[in-house]
Parts: structure tokens; C-alpha cells; sequence
């Protein structure tokens, strides 16, 4: 059991001082999986199309339903990949503690979903950014990158066998060099329940996270995770600054750990998406409880001295407590 953030964190600043900043919130609350928290960038779909050959940046566009927004990439041209976008970035982090750090990326569904693509039409310009991120995850492998976090919150805005089809062609373009990282894959912001198992499940990557706060129906779909997958549960709301339900995120991990036999050490907590619309005060109590609580599992699994993990008892506490249909913000 562990606990991570799901990437963005409140920054005041975008220096050297502020990385260091938000590494240290983050060691002080118990994470163990570390992150920047996009330190460096306004917004992460424009960070990284920004510094892709052929993408333009424009006019600030809601992001989702997450009540920010981001400035909209537009294809002038084929995209090319041309020098490391968050190499450097990384391995500052890196460099700045002995604990792991992840680099979160924007997937090629949602860079290409939320962008103007212009004449190349989205499917070739789906297919062209997996080709141009999937060089910069072989760049972030080469430089000693442990864990890769993959974000396509746009997944939850699949509603058709052919978009399916788009993410999982795109996905096996984007992993399909790749040896050595974990690779994780984020949708948050939206359910992913519509989703074919296989959608997700066949594709290259180790670990899963997903929003269950806002959207508990992503449920339906950790259940059908293969055992060996590790699954991180997005259970502080990061849309609320109000405190969380220390025993929501304990049922939480623990009914993760039941299915299917998965085990704590598959399991990982985080917040239900970016805390970078909160107040640094907010989001640093949020991922204190995150830590504490994971700390307290971690200690429970090693020795032996939590609660059985007998999946049925954990479905009916969950439809006792409206855990399976909980409301954003209650």
C-alpha cells in the first residue's frame, strides 16, 4: 500500500525552489511515489503539445468537467518529436531526493481529443502524437525514469466501438518500444465504465488509476482488472477542500486489495485527480490524511493485524455508506 499524487499540485512559482517545495510536501505527508506536480507548466496539455514540432498553441478552453481549463494545442502540420519535453524536468526531481519519482505525461487520446487538428483530421493526428510521445517515453526510459504515469482523462468521453478502437491503436503505437518503466495509465476527471475490459486491460501498462470519488461506477471496471494489474484509487476529492473521510479511503484500499485476490502491495491511494485548483494549505492536508492512511494499511498488511479482506462483506459496507454512488463534494 502507498500513496501518490495523481499529478498536479498547487504551485506559486515555476523555479528550481518550487520543485523542491512540492517534493518536500509530499515527503512530509507520507507519499512514496513522488511527483513534480507539474511545477513547470500553466497546464499540462499545453506544456508538452508546446514543445512538439507542428502544434500550435491558442485560447484557453474548459479542461473537461474538471472546472479548469488549459490553452488548446492546434496541428499545423504532421507532429514531430524533435528533443526531450520532460526529461529535464524529471531528473531535477529525481535529483532531489532518494524516494522514486514518476513522471506524469498526457496520453495521445486526450492530447489529440482537446486539440484543433486542423487538416490532419483526429485520427491521424491521434496516431502521429503516439508516435511523437511514444519517443518521449523511450527518452524518459533511457534516462533512468522508474515510473510513467500516462494520463487520458478524454477516455471517459468514449462512447463508440470505433473511439475504442482509436485509443487501444494508439496505445499499442505508444508503449510498443518501450522496456523497462512501470507504465501507468490515469483517467480521471470522468468515468471509464463504458468501457471494454479489454480496452484498457490488453494494453501495456502495470497499474491503473481512477477517479472514485466523483465517478464510483469506475468501479465496475477495477473489477475486471487482472489480478497482477496494481490499482491506485482515487479517493481524496480533489475538487473539494473540505477534509476527507479517513474511512472511505480505508474501505476503499481494502476493497481494491479483496478483488480478485489483488493483495495491498497491488494497491496505491491518491487524490481523485489534480490538486492544483486548491489553496497549497488544502491540498497539503489532503494528501496528509493520503499518507497517513496508507501508512497505516501498509503497517496492517505487514503485520498481519487488519481486517479480513472477504470481498462480499466489503460490497455490502459500501452499499451501507453509499460508497458505490457517492455525490461529488458529500
Amino acid at each position: 500500500m502507498f500513496a501518490t499524487l495523481a499529478g498536479g499540485y498547487p504551485r506559486v512559482s515555476a523555479t528550481d525552489d518550487e520543485v523542491r517545495a512540492v517534493l518536500a510536501d509530499q515527503l512530509e505527508a507520507g507519499l512514496e511515489l513522488l511527483t513534480d506536480g507539474h511545477a513547470r507548466w500553466d497546464d499540462p496539455i499545453s506544456g508538452v503539445a508546446g514543445a512538439i514540432d507542428g502544434m500550435e498553441i491558442g485560447e484557453s478552453m474548459p479542461y473537461l468537467q474538471s472546472g479548469t481549463t488549459y490553452r488548446q494545442p492546434r496541428a499545423v502540420r504532421e507532429p514531430r518529436w524533435v528533443r526531450p519535453i520532460t526529461v529535464e524536468h524529471w531528473s531535477f526531481a529525481a535529483g532531489c531526493t532518494e524516494q522514486a519519482v514518476k513522471q506524469v505525461i498526457v496520453g495521445p487520446y486526450t492530447l489529440a481529443r482537446l486539440s484543433d487538428p486542423g487538416q490532419l483530421g483526429r485520427e491521424r493526428l491521434t496516431m502521429a502524437l503516439a508516435d511523437v510521445l511514444g519517443r518521449e517515453l523511450l527518452a524518459l526510459a533511457e534516462a533512468g525514469c522508474p515510473v510513467i504515469q500516462v494520463d487520458e482523462d478524454a477516455a471517459s468521453l468514449i462512447d463508440s466501438n470505433a473511439e475504442q478502437q482509436l485509443f487501444k491503436a494508439a496505445h499499442r503505437r505508444l508503449t510498443n518500444r518501450l522496456d523497462g518503466p512501470h507504465l501507468s495509465l490515469a483517467i480521471t476527471g470522468g468515468s471509464a465504465h463504458r468501457l471494454q475490459p479489454r480496452t484498457l486491460f490488453d494494453a501495456q501498462y502495470q497499474s491503473f488509476l481512477f477517479d472514485v470519488v466523483a465517478w464510483p461506477r469506475n468501479w465496475e471496471l477495477i473489477a475486471e482488472a487482472p489480478t497482477g494489474r496494481g490499482i491506485i484509487c482515487g479517493v481524496v476529492d480533489a475538487r473539494d477542500p473540505g477534509l476527507d473521510d479517513p474511512d472511505f479511503l480505508r474501505w476503499a484500499a481494502r476493497y481494491a486489495a479483496s478483488m480478485r485476490g489483488r493483495g495491498a502491495q497491488r494497491v496505491g491511494l491518491a487524490p481523485s485527480s489534480s490538486l492544483a485548483g486548491l489553496s497549497r494549505e488544502q491540498a497539503r492536508a489532503k494528501i496528509e490524511i493520503l499518507g497517513a492512511i496508507a501508512q497505516e494499511l501498509a503497517a496492517e498488511a505487514h503485520d498481519g493485524t487488519g481486517p479480513a479482506l472477504d470481498p462480499v462483506r466489503l460490497v455490502r459496507e459500501g452499499m451501507d455508506h453509499g460508497y458505490f454512488g457517492r455525490p461529488p463534494g458529500t
